[in-house]
């Protein structure tokens, strides 16, 4: 098993808070993560029927359970979960029980946060799991090669791994997620899929899309606002202030698990990924991923101007631009001469340029280049 980072941040927060939800993608390592917290905690998974049975009635069943942590996983399954949950919670508290009642586990996001917040609030607290971090394996060819998922991960081999995140592909990512949204043929879906995947890190068209899946838009923007509720896209957005430049306003679109990418366009092997067009973009939607990880209290954007200058990733905190970064997947980056303009309209407090390396150094008296790591490492929030 990988160690996660986040078990002592949620081990924090259920000291702080009665309810806390995790939310991320299946086969994350949610359920995992949730039995290392507390051995004595109860285990209620909603997809198996005795476990519905055993909350047939929550109100009872959660007033039993005073002191304890139960830890409800698909807990999107449950809707009607969340009012009962709040009349317990309240008089818990009224007992002196401050934290640590549910943690409730689920892999539809938005919806899910959604309908928590709106009976819950003020006594509930949303994280997210994502896929292993550079942070938490050594290995970093290997992370970006197979990507975030544990089981992919730790694969006897290349070719183990790509037969798991392939059969992941087939039996959640084209027969299960369209159940939550559009329906749409499986082949549609996988074609779906592949597209993503070559388009890695482009600009998001949604009507070509459309176009080439031969279905609306509608149902384009309806099925991709479904998988990055289900943290399996990301559709990164434009930063959008006042610099008197016309600015590019399409988000650009990733999978979120470099994995599945390789895996989409059948790259089974770091040599194969080498030699292929999507490396470039591949690398960039992994380092996003990793800073995406790494800190939550910024927004995260990018920049392009129609006159050609690029940022990356732009983290915007406290209402000002606080950090631009390029990625480079070179071993003797260099700074584009898009990244300087875009660092003269963007006035950043600091500004790196990433690269596979592990070695600090200057490119100029504000630019640094820098390993992914380190760059995590940054980018904890300080206070500054």
């Amino acid at each position: 098993m990988i160690p996660r980072s986040l078990a002592a941040t949620i081990t924090d927060d259920l000291r702080e808070v009665p309810v806390v939800v995790l939310v991320g993608p299946r086969q994350i390592g949610k359920t995992t993560l949730a039995r290392t917290l507390d051995p004595s905690a109860a285990y209620l998974d909603m997809e198996r029927p005795a476990d519905r049975a055993r909350l047939s009635d929550p109100d009872a069943y959660l007033r039993g359970r005073a002191g304890q942590l139960t830890v409800i996983d698909e807990v999107h399954r449950v809707p009607d979960l969340f009012p009962i949950l709040r009349g317990v919670v309240d008089d818990r508290r009224a007992a002196g029980e401050r934290g640590g009642h549910a943690l409730l586990l689920g892999s539809a996001g938005l919806d899910l946060i959604e309908r928590s917040g709106e009976t819950l609030a003020g006594r509930i607290r949303v994280r997210e799991l994502t896929g292993v971090s550079a942070k938490e394996f050594a290995d970093l060819e290997s992370l970006w090669l197979r990507g975030g998922f544990p089981d992919s991960l730790m694969g006897d081999s290349d070719a183990a791994s790509l037969r798991w995140r392939q059969d992941l592909i087939e039996s959640y990512l084209v027969r299960e997620v369209p159940m939550f949204g559009p329906r749409l043929p499986a082949k549609t879906i996988e074609r779906l899929w592949v597209m993503l995947a070559h388009m890695q890190g482009g600009m998001l068209n949604r009507s070509r899309l459309a176009q080439s899946l031969g279905v609306s838009g509608n149902a384009v923007s309806r099925y991709l606002d479904l998988l990055e509720d289900l943290h399996l896209v990301r559709l990164l957005p434009p930063w959008s202030g006042n610099v008197g430049k016309r600015l590019v306003r399409s988000p650009k679109v990733y999978v979120r698990d470099s994995g599945l990418v390789h895996a989409l366009l059948d790259l089974p092997t770091l040599d194969a990924l080498l030699g292929h067009p999507v490396v470039g973009g591949s690398f960039e939607g992994w380092v996003i991923e990793q800073v995406a990880s790494s800190q939550d209290t910024g927004s995260l954007m990018y920049y392009r101007t129609q006159a050609g200058a690029e940022a990356d990733v732009v983290i915007e905190r406290g209402g000002r631009v606080d950090t631009v970064i390029e990625i480079k997947r070179s071993s003797a980056p260099t700074m584009s001469r898009g990244f300087r303009t875009a660092l003269e309209d963007l006035k950043p407090r600091r500004s790196f340029v990433v690269y596979p390396g592990e070695e600090r150094f200057s490119l100029t008296s504000a630019v640094e280049a820098i390993g992914v790591r380190e760059l995590m490492s940054e980018l904890a929030y300080d206070g500054s």
